[in-house]
């Protein structure tokens, strides 16, 4: 579940923090929990339609490992992974 969003220096955006309770997630994993998408094959949809972006770059691979600190672009928001976190 997404956390509050964040400002992000420098951009005029907002990054929603994205908590995870391992060291890495998959990409189509982390589209699903944000709750962006609706299942895994809207994630690969979205991800092969090169709608998703990866730390700035175009990201077409769904099982890319994601870590803490990377940024997920997608519909215009962008997520930032923490990993690790203490949940509330």
């Amino acid at each position: 579940m997404p956390g509050l969003p964040t400002w992000c220096p420098g951009k005029s955006l907002f990054m929603i923090p994205i908590q995870i309770q391992t060291e890495t997630i998959r990409l189509s994993q982390l589209l699903k929990l944000a709750d962006v998408v609706q299942d895994g094959s809207e994630a690969k949809f979205r991800i092969a339609n090169e709608e998703v972006m990866v730390n700035g770059a175009l990201e077409v691979r769904r099982g890319r490992k994601l870590r803490n600190g990377d940024l997920v672009e997608f519909a215009g928001d962008t997520y930032e992974i923490v990993a690790n976190a203490p949940t509330s």
